[in-house]
Formats: C-alpha cells, structure tokens, sequence
C-alpha cells in the first residue's frame, strides 16, 4: 500500500475517495471531523493536518480584523479555519520552521497514510520533502457544481455564516486551487486524476486499486448524496481549468471545453 494525498476542492468528491480507502487500512489521522449534514457519511480529514495547513497559510493570507470592523468592512475574507476557501497567488512561498517541521513528522509517522484537506492545493510545498513520495490523487467535478455546493454549504454551516462570498469569487479559488496542482505540483511525483462521477460509477476503481496498491471500498460512494445541480454560467477560465483536468482523468464531458 502506497501513501497518498488526496487533493481537491472543498466540495468535490475528496471525502468520498477518503471514505472508500477508509477501510483499505490507511491512516487518516487520529483526530478526524465528525460527520454532519453537508458530509453524512463522514469527511476522513485531521484536524491536526488542518492546523498545520491553516498555520502555513497565516503565512501567506491576508488576516481579517477581530471585531465589528472585520466582520463589517471584510467579510469576503476568510479566517482560520475558513481558508479552505481563501485565494492564493501561484508565486506563494513557505516557511516551514523547526517547530512546524516536527508537527508535520508526527502526522506522517504512521504509515501507511492518506491525509486530505483542500488547503494542500496551496500548502504542497511546505510538506514534500517529507513526504517520501506518495501518490497524488486529484478529485474534482463540474465547476458551477462545486460552486453551488460551497455556496449552500457557506449559508448552512455555523463557523461559516460570518463569510460573505460569493459565485466568482468561489469560481476565483476553485481556479486557483486547480491551477496551483496543474501548473506548479504536478510536475513532480506520481499524479493521478479522478473525476466525482468515475468514482461514483465505479470506473476509477481499477486505476486507483493499482495505482495504490490496496482495495477500494465500492459501496461507500452513495449516488443520492449527489445534491447540488451544475450551474453552466462559469467563467471561461473555469472552463478552461476544468477542461484540462478532465484530459487528464480520461473523462470526457459536453461542458469540458470553453
């Protein structure tokens, strides 16, 4: 069994891939978030992982003021641990100090492991030189779908509620978490693209059986959880974005090309 990361916007299919290794005998880390009403069947994401990122991109992310002044006159701008959703340039750097690094070791001493969290689309980087080369796998789906399942999932969750975003600015961070994976992380390692629906149906199960070396839990993806429509009005450089990812898996899609 390889290690893997699985990487993918909040809202794409990363919990459900999560959940089909969870029984292959993967270490998911040991402080996982609970299930709730957006992810019934668990989301198989740390906690731990998470601070680490969320540290790494204080870095890097404008900080939104405490106060009514934030809450007021910033809005749009995500704070810990809402930066999931934050905007990263593509030229964004880290430092990983000496304490940062010994956090880090701790969650990869367990192996074999497959750690997810949106937040490595920007934070890659800061952990690659120790992660003794795992498998990349990249989830993703529609663009206008994901947008309308953030957007719902913004209006629905408590520590989201303060976050005022909306469509194009969720379509901005959609694009700029795939473009970070396209054009800065993927050229190095073993990558592996996976569209939600060839996991849904069944048909990635071979690719990444092989490609990891352990068995997929067939029954964990449940078709009546697919709830958001796809809304086809995105910009050209989703479409764009979401075409060359499409290539990439082998899916072919009527709305791939912009």
């Amino acid at each position: 069994m390889r290690n893997a990361l699985i990487l993918g916007s909040g809202r794409s299919g990363t919990s459900m891939l999560a959940g089909c290794l969870h029984g292959a005998g993967y270490f998911l880390g040991s402080n996982l978030m609970p299930p709730n009403e957006q992810n019934p069947k668990g989301y198989y994401e740390s906690f731990d992982v998470e601070a680490i990122n969320e540290d790494l991109l204080d870095q890097v992310c404008p900080r939104r003021p405490f106060g009514r002044f934030g809450r007021f006159l910033l809005p749009s701008r995500p704070r810990r641990p809402q930066r999931w959703l934050a905007w990263v340039p593509l030229d964004v750097q880290f430092d990983v100090g000496e304490q940062l690094r010994r956090r880090m070791v701790d969650q990869l001493a367990t192996t074999p492991f497959c750690f997810k969290d949106p937040r490595f689309c920007y934070t890659l980087p800061a952990w690659r030189d120790l992660l003794a080369d795992p498998l990349h796998l990249v989830v993703f789906r529609e663009p206008g779908r994901t947008m309308a399942s953030i957007l719902r999932t913004v209006a629905e969750e408590p520590y989201l509620r303060d976050l005022k975003i909306g469509a194009d600015q969720v379509l901005a961070v959609w694009c700029a978490q795939y473009r970070h994976i396209l054009e800065r992380h993927a050229r190095q390692g073993d990558w592996l693209f996976v569209h939600y629906d060839q996991i849904l149906d069944g048909s990635a199960a071979e690719r990444l059986e092989g490609a990891l070396g352990a068995p997929l839990d067939l029954s964990f993806p449940e078709p009546s959880l697919k709830r958001s429509p796809d809304v086809a009005a995105v910009s050209e450089e989703a479409r764009g974005v979401y075409a060359a990812l499409c290539r990439r898996a082998g899916y072919r899609s009527d709305v791939a090309e912009p």
